[in-house]
């Protein structure tokens, strides 16, 4: 799953719409396209855990003929494309062009979710006044960014030097084209903000073979789902400003009230198809004189979806916020904010037009307004305004054939949610303070326990995907780490197969081998220098120009290192409660995960191929041994 946020968290997370604003322009670095011979090397590490001796021979053969023969020509084409191609990064056309030109259904395939925590205040966590406050702080963070006062997104390391109204005070006078070395030089570290602008007024509109993305930004109004009715409202007045909380309030109120019932056929649930499937309905929507209601879903602000259950738990939370009943949504929207009966909140978010970096800025300012400086409360009043005229529910003209396709892509989305199983942990023993002071990489220790988890269940070592941001670059997207190694591999086999042949300081001592190993592929992947992203700019170059692919991507170990059945992605921020996304691949798990102070926990899914729920109980067995180990104390 690309959320893209493994290391980039440690962002400033104060309120856009409450600080002092001190405008810094930096001009960021260009990604950079690794050396072929770098490239080559990495994969082969990272195939070495995979392979047999067999096997590996041969991946070794095929990779150094590719980087001696067609490799090297189109790695030189790649290098001469990206040299006449200075506005952009060389990953970020053919990025977008593999998202968009998927053809599976968003729902479970792309679209990650990120909850809110709770608002501290209880009384504030009423449905209604919790949406209000949501859409008007999300109104302020657009207001703030398009009128160019949006701070630069910083991701500091050390944010006691950096993250300081001195030092931006100090580098808004240095010239743009050595701003960067500023911020570099206290370990801060400018990230690309160019997929911000498709935040908001923006939608992905299926076509057939590719889709594409639409942004408007002349919508004023809000996108609000209720029983998969879709509403609209003006929340911009005529000169496009947010217009009185208390009116935003009212038309919530009115849409919260109104009786209609879900229709036979709801629309949404057509996002949830498979895009051609879907490509070829909206036109027929379109043909049956439904162009105007459906240009006002795509240029909306953006979607509200407004749930009648009350969420009983995390796991009901998670199936909630990850897909619902297809019926409540839109899943093309550039973003959704849910808000269950209850006020448990989350964001949704079709995932081609950017990575989770811009919405976790974004989910972070939004809690941070709504929770400290709330526009309306559990006293206010809505406005005495006539929401009946101001508020506009879209009808839609549907033919038999739409009828038809509706009623098919529910049965699909029923089949197709069914089979997802979720499930939580919480391991409670230790987190990131205890593995700091053991000079320890908490990232590491964690990617670890899934490694160990996996072997301890199926007795195996398989590809493991962590998303990584390239956001340090220009036009950056992500990279991939790699945490199944050779390091992981074999001390995950001495603690699971072999404890009792190892002393306490040997497994430490393994350990700290993982944590290093671990941290440079980290920074190799931050800094644009990992292979996965490389390997697939040359194979879409050779693809674009007829070229028939080298036996480097037809061997059978380069598919399976791409068939990612651990795929995993970390966030911790004040906002966010837990996030989650769908396995890659039928016989994977979707691990989200976070590593707090004292505490580590995971949220994972997975298909009926695999058992999620004794992939769990093995990574807490897992971390429970590390942390025994890192105690002085052997295993049993």
């Amino acid at each position: 799953m690309e959320l893209g946020l493994s290391i980039y968290t440690k962002v400033s997370s104060r309120p856009c719409t409450t600080r002092r604003v001190y405008q810094v322009l930096y001009v960021l670095y260009r990604l950079p396209v690794p050396k072929l011979e770098d490239t080559i090397r990495r994969y082969l590490a990272a195939q070495r855990p995979l392979l047999n001796d067999e096997q590996y021979s041969n991946t070794e053969k095929v990779a150094h003929d590719f980087q001696s023969g067609v490799g090297k020509q189109l790695h030189e084409e790649l290098v001469a494309l990206d040299k006449n191609n200075k506005h952009t990064s060389y990953i970020s056309a053919p990025w977008f062009d593999m998202y968009l030109s998927a053809r599976e259904s968003v729902v479970l395939n792309f679209n990650p979710f990120m909850s809110f925590n709770p608002d501290p205040k209880p009384e504030y966590n009423d449905q209604l006044v919790r949406a209000t406050n949501m859409v008007c702080s999300a109104v302020r963070f657009m207001k703030t960014l398009r009128a160019g006062l949006l701070e630069p997104e910083v991701f500091h390391l050390n944010p006691a030097k950096s993250d300081t109204d001195s030092f931006k005070k100090l580098i808004r006078w240095v010239p743009p084209s050595i701003s960067w070395f500023g911020a570099y030089m206290v370990n801060a570290y400018p990230l690309d903000m160019s997929q911000y602008f498709r935040l908001f007024n923006s939608t992905r509109i299926p076509k057939y073979k590719r889709d594409e993305l639409l942004t408007d930004n002349k919508g004023h109004h809000l996108l609000v789902i209720k029983r998969g009715n879709l509403y609209v409202f003006d929340a911009l007045d005529r000169d496009g400003n947010l217009i009185k909380p208390a009116e935003v309030q009212a038309h919530l109120k009115y849409i919260l009230s109104d009786p209609t019932k879900t229709p036979s056929f709801p629309l949404g649930v057509l996002t949830s198809e498979n895009r051609d499937t879907w490509a070829g309905l909206r036109q027929k929507l379109l043909d049956a004189g439904n162009g105007e209601a459906l240009h006002l879903v795509d240029s909306a602000l953006f979607c509200l979806c407004l749930d009648e259950e009350v969420m009983r738990d995390h796991i009901h939370i998670s199936h909630n916020m990850l897909h619902g009943d297809g019926c409540n949504r839109w899943y093309d929207k550039s973003f959704s904010i849910i808000l269950a009966k209850d006020g448990q909140a989350a964001i949704n978010f079709e995932h081609s037009w950017g990575d989770g970096v811009a919405v976790l800025r974004f989910q972070n300012e939004v809690f941070k307004d709504t929770t400290e400086k709330p526009l309306v409360g559990p006293g206010s009043q809505p406005a005495a305004v006539d929401s009946s005229s101001a508020v506009r529910r879209l009808e839609f003209k549907l033919t038999d054939e739409l009828k038809a396709g509706i009623t098919k892509a529910k049965e699909n989305f029923q089949a197709a949610v069914s089979k997802l199983t979720i499930d939580a942990m919480e391991f409670k023993k230790g987190g990131k303070e205890q593995l700091k002071k053991k000079k320890l990489s908490p990232d590491a220790i964690s990617q670890l326990a899934f490694q160990m988890g996996f072997l301890r269940q199926y007795g195996q070592t398989v590809a493991t995907y962590e998303s990584c941001s390239t956001a340090a670059f220009k036009h950056g997207r992500t990279e991939t780490i790699r945490p199944a190694t050779i390091h992981t591999k074999r001390c995950a086999k001495a603690f699971v197969e072999q404890p009792g042949q190892h002393t306490v300081e040997q497994l430490q001592g393994l350990l700290t081998e993982c944590s290093k190993y671990h941290g440079q592929l980290t920074k190799e992947a931050a800094m644009g220098q990992g292979f996965d992203r490389h390997l697939f700019a040359m194979r879409y170059l050779a693809n674009s120009k007829g070229m028939a692919l080298h036996s480097l991507y037809q061997d059978p170990a380069y598919t399976a290192i791409n068939h990612n059945i651990l795929s995993t992605s970390t966030l911790t921020s004040p906002a966010v409660s837990l996030g989650g996304f769908a396995p890659v691949v039928p016989d994977g798990f979707g691990v989200g995960y976070g590593v707090h102070d004292e505490w580590i926990g995971c949220n994972v899914s997975s298909y009926p191929a695999r058992n999620v729920h004794e992939f769990l109980k093995c990574v807490h067995k897992s971390l429970e041994d590390i942390f025994t180990v890192l105690d002085g104390k052997p295993i049993n």
